[in-house]
């Protein structure tokens, strides 16, 4: 496959990156400022943009078959994340390319506690909450939208660089745990789950999710 990947510098894009490329896909990996150090490897072709305009989405999604975005905004700056949702719905109506998003866990539900939200739970860290709530935004962007082929992945509760098993779990809108009440996956493991779904597609239009 073709994919461009918006985020791709990034500790989850970055992984996704090196998952595709390991696969033999394509990948174009997108930059807002190409002076910047990036350390991309050689194979990928890199293109400048940015996810917030639909007209760079467009020129960028253009001949490919999928897009990727794992752009997470710096503290303080968690409302980009929905002008960058928006751009690439809007970039994508219409063009019948697929977009997979890595969000975030606060949406998820909390196994037996009635359906209450991660991010809902009194124990959730303060200083985590505008991300969070801005990954639920976006993701009630992404199922109020009717034009794009979107499906949406959650991470486990605790996201860190780690291994690549390839052996984990998948759920829909509860948050997964194991036997001890965690809930872990690690990016490699994540970056697999993904592009397990964009070769053999399973969650269209939809969030899934996956844990150990």
């Amino acid at each position: 496959m073709h994919i461009t990947v918006f985020g791709a510098t990034g500790n989850v894009g970055s992984r996704v990156v090196t998952e595709a490329l390991a696969r033999d896909h394509r990948v174009t990996a997108v930059l807002r400022d190409p002076a910047k150090p990036h350390g991309l490897p050689p194979a990928v072709t890199l293109g400048v943009g940015d996810a917030r305009n639909p007209v760079d989405v467009a020129r960028l999604a253009a001949g490919q078959d999928l897009v990727i975005t794992t752009t997470r905004p710096a503290p303080g700056s968690e409302r980009e994340l929905s002008a960058a949702t928006r751009g690439l719905l809007a970039g994508l109506a219409g063009t019948g390319v697929r977009l997979m998003a890595v969000g975030g866990a606060g949406s998820l539900t909390l196994p037996d506690r009635g359906g209450i939200a991660l991010v809902d739970d009194p124990g959730f860290p303060a200083e985590l909450l505008p991300i969070a709530r801005a990954c639920r935004e976006q993701l009630d962007l992404y199922r109020a939208d009717a034009h794009v082929d979107w499906t949406y992945l959650s991470p486990a509760a605790l996201l860190e660089p780690g291994e690549r098993t390839g052996r984990f779990r998948l759920g829909r809108d509860e948050l997964l745990v194991d036997a001890d009440g965690t809930s872990a996956i690690s990016m490699e493991d994540l970056a697999v789950a993904l592009l397990d779904e964009a070769e053999q597609p399973v969650h269209r239009r939809t969030r899934f999710t996956a844990a150990y």
